[in-house]
């Protein structure tokens, strides 16, 4: 298997997963600050111009949650999904969330603060989405009540899709005020298996002074 990726991006995600699996993988270094993603060449692997993107044989797959899935349907004896179908239906639950729940609001965030050119960006859209992830962080807080991970009593997908939310929350200073939230965090990044904090990964690809 093949993961193409870039340093501080969902990249990280799609690493987390296949660590949690032990599998062999090669990994690709697409540098997006130089437009590599944007390439001819790069663009038939994905449309789409962006990272990360796993290849195992002919399987050609963007989506970090998605390879995440992927993974895990793959390697069933690792159980990354819950055997039992009602569980696993809550690792779906989870995922879905923290997808479109959690993450948009960080993405608009990134978006409005550097990603758009300067007269683009919407101060206002980032005060509401700070407001929007709170709310919905405080569903997860609630739901973390008495566990350790997000579904079962095992690191999960949902953990490998999550966790690397709750550390782009951090960094905007969203977790104050969520302790269970931020226990998680931290008991997530010491497994072993964890990936670069999104920080330390961030600071590997900027170029030196």
């Amino acid at each position: 298997m093949k993961l193409y990726g870039f340093g501080p991006t969902r990249t990280l995600r799609a690493m987390w997963g296949l660590k949690e699996l032990g599998v062999a993988f090669d990994y690709i270094h697409v540098d997006l600050l130089g437009g590599e993603a944007q390439t001819p060449e790069f663009l038939k692997i994905n449309p789409a111009g962006k990272l990360p993107v796993l290849v195992d044989g002919d399987n050609v797959l963007p989506e970090s949650a998605a390879i995440i899935l992927y993974l895990a349907e793959k390697f069933p004896e690792k159980r990354l999904l819950p055997d039992d179908i009602d569980e696993r239906a809550q690792a779906y639950r989870w995922i879905l969330f923290a997808m479109t729940e959690l993450e948009q609001p960080l993405w608009r965030i990134a978006k409005h603060s550097f990603l758009y050119p300067e007269d683009q960006r919407l101060p206002q859209d980032i005060v509401l989405a700070r407001e929007e992830f709170r709310l919905m962080a405080a569903v997860l807080e609630a739901h973390m009540e008495g566990r350790e991970f997000i579904v079962g009593d095992r690191m999960g997908a949902t953990d490998c899709v999550t966790a690397y939310l709750m550390d782009w929350a951090n960094e905007e200073g969203l977790l104050d005020g969520f302790p269970r939230l931020s226990a998680y965090l931290q008991r997530m990044y010491a497994r072993p298996t964890a990936p670069q904090r999104i920080a330390e990964a961030f600071a590997s690809v900027q170029p030196a002074a």
